[in-house]
C-alpha cells in the first residue's frame, strides 16, 4: 500500500490525536473503579475494538506497596461481549505463562486466530477466555492483550477483540497497537488511582464513624434519634457530625456540624471539633460562647482552609425553652405540637475558623409535644436541587409528619432525598421535647449560713413526702446535708438546691465556687472529708460539673418499685 498524501496523513494523525486526548480525559474522569472501567470500555468499543475484557488481580492489591506475584485474576468488566456476564464475575486462577505476563510484561504482540504463526500469548489468552470460549471465536478474530501497569506493579490485563469483517484487514496494525498501548497505560494509572482513592475513602469513612457516637444518651424530658448516611463510594468522605451532651438541671446540648471539604483531613478535623465541643459544653457556657471558643480553637489548630458550620442548641425541659446559636449552618426545623413547622430564622454567624466574628444566641419556647430537627446540607442540597428548594421541601415534609417521635421524624426527613448517588454525607439529629412537669421539680435558694444544712434537710423531706417517696427520705436527707455543708463553706452567694422526680430522683446542689470536689480518704482522727464518700456509697450515680463561675454537685437514686 502506497504512502498516503501528506494532507490526508496529517488529517489522520490529527484525528487519532484528538481521539487519544478525548479518550484519556474520559478514562481519568472518575475516581470510582467501576466507572473508570466502564468508561475505558466505551472509548475502546467500537472505535478500536469490537469487544474488550478487563481482568484485574484477585484480590485487589494494596497499591501502596508492591503486591508480589498474582494469585489470580477476576473479570471486572466486559464491553461488547458476554464474557463475565450471566453468573457474575468469573475468577481465573492462572499459573505459568500468565504469571510471567503480569510480573514481567513485554511489548504487546497481536494474535490472529487461525494463522500458522505461533504466539507466546496463546496459552495466556486461552486461560483468560477459557478454552471453550476461545474455540468459539471465528478464525481471523484478532486478539490483543495489554498489561495494566500501576505505579508499582501490574494490576491486570486489558484484552481487545476484533472480529473479522469483509473489507477490513485482520488484526491490529502498528498504529492500532500503539494507540491501544497508550490507552492501556492511561487505564493502568487510572485503575491505580481509583484503588488508592477507594482505600483512602474506606479509611476516612472508618475514621469518621469511629469518631461519631454509637448511641446517644437519653436524658429525661427529651427523646433523641439520629441518622448518619455517608456519601456514595464515588463521593469523598466529609466531616459531618452530631452529638448530645447532658447538662446540669436536666438540660441537654444538641449539636450538628459539618467540616467543609472532603478528605481524610476533614474527618480528622471533625473529631477535633467534636471533642472541643464536648469539653466546652461541660463548662455549661451559653451556645454563642461555645461557638466563639470553637472558632478560637480552630484558629489555634491552623485550620483556616478547613472551615466548619455548626448549630448548637441547649434544651431545658423544666423551663420548656431552647437556646440556639448558628455558625453558618443550614437552619434547623422546629415542629410545633399542632404540626406547624418552621425553618428557624437564627442569626447566621460565620463558619467556625473564619475568626473575629460574633455569634448570637436566640431563646425560643419549646413546649411539650414540639420537636427540633438538626441536619447537614447533604440532606437538602444536591446537584439537581438547590438549597432553598430542599429546605422548603423538608419543612413541608415535617409539617405533614403525623407523629413527632424522633425516629419517625428522621425517617420522614430522609424521604425527601432524590434517587441517585449522594454527593455528600448526611447527619441528622431529631429531638422530641416532652418536658418535665413543674410539679415534679422543687427548687430553692439557700443563704450560706450555719443553719442552712438543717433547713435543706427539712425542705427535701417535705418534697419527698409530697411525691410519696418517703422511702428515700433518710438517704436523701443525709446526702443533701453533706453536699450543702460542703457548699456553704466556700460560697459567697446563695446556694441552690434542686430536686427533680422523673424515673429517677435527682438532686443538685450548686454554689459559686468553681473548684470541683475530689473524694479523699479521711484519717481516723479527722472530722471532715467523708461527705463525698457517703454520697458515693448511698447514691446510684453522682458527679460534679462546672457551671459558669461555679459548680453543681449532683446525685441520683432509683425510685422504689411500686
Amino acid at each position: 500500500m502506497g504512502a498516503l498524501p501528506t494532507a490526508q496523513a496529517a488529517e489522520l494523525i490529527a484525528e487519532r490525536l484528538g481521539y487519544l486526548d478525548g479518550a484519556a480525559r474520559r478514562i481519568n474522569g472518575s475516581l470510582d473503579l467501576t466507572t473508570t472501567l466502564r468508561d475505558l470500555g466505551r472509548v475502546l468499543v467500537p472505535a478500536l475494538a469490537d469487544a474488550t475484557v478487563v481482568l484485574l488481580r484477585d484480590p485487589l492489591p494494596d497499591v501502596e506497596r508492591a503486591p508480589g506475584a498474582p494469585a489470580g485474576l477476576l473479570v471486572h468488566h466486559a464491553q461488547g461481549t458476554r464474557l463475565g456476564r450471566g453468573g457474575g464475575p468469573r475468577a481465573v486462577r492462572p499459573d505459568g505463562p500468565l504469571a510471567l505476563v503480569l510480573t514481567r510484561p513485554g511489548p504487546p504482540v497481536p494474535l490472529v486466530l487461525g494463522t500458522p504463526a505461533a504466539s507466546p500469548h496463546l496459552p495466556v489468552l486461552a486461560e483468560l477466555l477459557g478454552n471453550r470460549t476461545l474455540g468459539r471465536l471465528r478464525p481471523g478474530t484478532a486478539l490483543l492483550a495489554l498489561p495494566l501497569l500501576g505505579r508499582k506493579a501490574v494490576l491486570g490485563v486489558l484484552l481487545l477483540i476484533r472480529r473479522p469483517e469483509p473489507g477490513r484487514p485482520a488484526g491490529f496494525d502498528p498504529a492500532d497497537t500503539a494507540t491501544a498501548g497508550h490507552l492501556a497505560t492511561q487505564a493502568g494509572l487510572a485503575v491505580d488511582t481509583a484503588l488508592r482513592y477507594s482505600r483512602e475513602w474506606e479509611i476516612a469513612d472508618e475514621l469518621q464513624r469511629s469518631m461519631l457516637p454509637t448511641h446517644l444518651p437519653q436524658p429525661h424530658g427529651v427523646r433523641l434519634a439520629h441518622r448518619y448516611l455517608p456519601g456514595e463510594s464515588g463521593a469523598q468522605v466529609g466531616g459531618d457530625w452530631y452529638d448530645s451532651i447532658p447538662l446540669p438541671g436536666n438540660r441537654v446540648a444538641l449539636i450538628v456540624g459539618d467540616v467543609m471539604g472532603h478528605s481524610l483531613t476533614s474527618a480528622a478535623i471533625m473529631g477535633q471539633l467534636r471533642t472541643s465541643a464536648q469539653t466546652l459544653a461541660g463548662l455549661d457556657l451559653p451556645p454563642h460562647e461555645v461557638l466563639y471558643h470553637l472558632d478560637e480553637q480552630a484558629q489555634r489548630l491552623g485550620q483556616e482552609q478547613h472551615l466548619a458550620t455548626c448549630v448548637y442548641a441547649v434544651y431545658d425541659p423544666i423551663a420548656n425553652r431552647v437556646v440556639l446559636a448558628n455558625a453558618g449552618h443550614v437552619p434547623p426545623v422546629l415542629v410545633q405540637p399542632d404540626g406547624r413547622s418552621e425553618l428557624l430564622d437564627l442569626p447566621p454567624g460565620a463558619p467556625i475558623g473564619v475568626g473575629g466574628v460574633d455569634f448570637s444566641s436566640v431563646e425560643l419556647p419549646a413546649p411539650p409535644g414540639s420537636a427540633l430537627l438538626l441536619f447537614t446540607d447533604g440532606l437538602v442540597e444536591s446537584r439537581r436541587r438547590p438549597l432553598s428548594t430542599g429546605l422548603e421541601l423538608l419543612r413541608s415534609r415535617m409539617a405533614t409528619a403525623h407523629r413527632h417521635s424522633p425516629e419517625h421524624l428522621c425517617q420522614e426527613a430522609l424521604r425527601i432525598l432524590p434517587p441517585g448517588d449522594r454527593g455528600d454525607d448526611i447527619a441528622l439529629l431529631a429531638a422530641a421535647f416532652d418536658g418535665i412537669p413543674a410539679e415534679d421539680v422543687a427548687y430553692w435558694f439557700l443563704q450560706p449560713r450555719h443553719e442552712t444544712p438543717s433547713r435543706a434537710r427539712r425542705l427535701a423531706s417535705h418534697a419527698l413526702r409530697r411525691w410519696g417517696l418517703e422511702g428515700l427520705a433518710e438517704s436523701t436527707e443525709l446526702m443533701v446535708s453533706e453536699l450543702v455543708t460542703n457548699a456553704i463553706q466556700h460560697a459567697t452567694r446563695p446556694v441552690t438546691l434542686r430536686l427533680v422526680r422523673t424515673s429517677l430522683l435527682r438532686c443538685e446542689v450548686g454554689d459559686d465556687n468553681a473548684a470541683l470536689p475530689r473524694p479523699r480518704r479521711a484519717g481516723p482522727d479527722e472530722e471532715r472529708g467523708r461527705g463525698l464518700q457517703i454520697v458515693a456509697r448511698c447514691a446510684d450515680r453522682w458527679g460534679a460539673t462546672r457551671l459558669g463561675a461555679g459548680k453543681v454537685v449532683w446525685f441520683e437514686q432509683r425510685l422504689p418499685q411500686v
